[in-house]
Formats: C-alpha cells, sequence, structure tokens
C-alpha cells in the first residue's frame, strides 16, 4: 500500500468529482461544485484541498479555508469537507490526511486547526477524539441567501 497526500491540481478534477459526490452523499449543486473546484484550484483563493492517493487512485479528499480571526495574530484554519471512499476506509487514511494538514498548519504557523463533525457520525467522532479537543458549544445557523 503506497499512500501519498498531496495538494489537489485542476487535473484531478474527473478523480475528485465522485468523492465530492460522495462527500455530498449524491446531492449535487452542479453551480456549487464548479465554484467549488474553481476555488479549490486558484491559489489565490483561501480555499484549499489535498488528496489521498493509494497506488495512484484518488480514494480521499480534504477541503480547507484558511482565515483571520479576531483571537489570534495569525490566520486560522478551518477543516471544512474529510471524505474517503467507503471502499477504503478503516485503513487510516482519513487520520493521515488530517496529520498532513497540521502538518501544514505547524509550518504555516496558523494559530488553530478547527472543525466540526455530527455528533452522530460515529467514525469521524472516533478519529476526531483521538486527534482534538472537544469544546463544548452548540452551532447555530442563520440562513441569508443562495
Amino acid at each position: 500500500m503506497s499512500l501519498k497526500i498531496r495538494p489537489l491540481v485542476s487535473e484531478d478534477f474527473p478523480s475528485w468529482l465522485p468523492l465530492w459526490d460522495g462527500n455530498n452523499k449524491g446531492h449535487r449543486d452542479e453551480a456549487v461544485t464548479t465554484e467549488t473546484w474553481s476555488r479549490l484550484t486558484d491559489p489565490n483563493f483561501p480555499v484549499h484541498g489535498l488528496c489521498a492517493q493509494l497506488d495512484g487512485q484518488m480514494v480521499g479528499l480534504v477541503h480547507y479555508v484558511i482565515h483571520h480571526t479576531t483571537g489570534s495574530i495569525n490566520p486560522v484554519c478551518y477543516m471544512q469537507d474529510v471524505y474517503v471512499d467507503p471502499v477504503f476506509r478503516k485503513k487510516g487514511i482519513a487520520r493521515v490526511m488530517v496529520m498532513e494538514l497540521s502538518q501544514i498548519a505547524f509550518k504555516e504557523k496558523w494559530a488553530r486547526l478547527y472543525w466540526l463533525a455530527e455528533s452522530d457520525n460515529k467514525a469521524a467522532q472516533a478519529l476526531y477524539q483521538n486527534i482534538g479537543v472537544k469544546l463544548d458549544f452548540t452551532l447555530h445557523v442563520l440562513p441569508i441567501a443562495r
């Protein structure tokens, strides 16, 4: 098993798309998909992505957003999406991707790396409880526009 974590590049779109669809549980909005890919591959945009390749096949993705905050001088990183193809789960791929992102965070001197996970997503909770510190906050959302 040869696992490689690397940044997404524009040529990755055909391999990324099925993972993106899986991450979104098969509900694709073409405009959002097109814009997301454009942002992920624009080096001047604060949205980035990594992929996991197993023996040359893309099997996982992580998307993240770098932004400033009032709580720190250095920027912070919001890890928005972590997804591994179901066929390749339980092999530690998600953990490797998150740890790779944490190494980038360390190198770039981001103040923190943070994320949200559904409380009933047992796989995500099992991974994250061993990586991060769980804070007791409630998320509230006020939808504005689509």
